[in-house]
């Protein structure tokens, strides 16, 4: 059985990954990332407002071309 392999019978947590770091890079990366500097205020993302803004563009871009195709007696 390789290392990747997991044998129920061992009662392993699978969720919970295996640690990459040590203890002391772990709290240095910790400290990183509480010192504010990658910190943004974003507003929330608002989905439906997306897809009016697609549904609009789409809407644009089929006008222009059926005036496009009008315009060269295509349509």
């Amino acid at each position: 059985m390789s290392k990747f392999e997991s044998n129920p019978e061992q009662g392993e947590d699978l969720s919970v990954p295996p640690k990459k770091l040590s203890d002391e890079d772990q709290a240095k990366v910790d400290r990183y990332l509480a010192r504010g500097y990658n910190r943004v205020e974003r507003k929330p993302f608002r989905p439906l407002l997306l897809l009016g803004i697609i549904l609009i563009v789409l809407t644009l871009l089929s006008l222009l071309s059926l005036f496009i195709a009008g315009t060269k007696g295509v349509v």
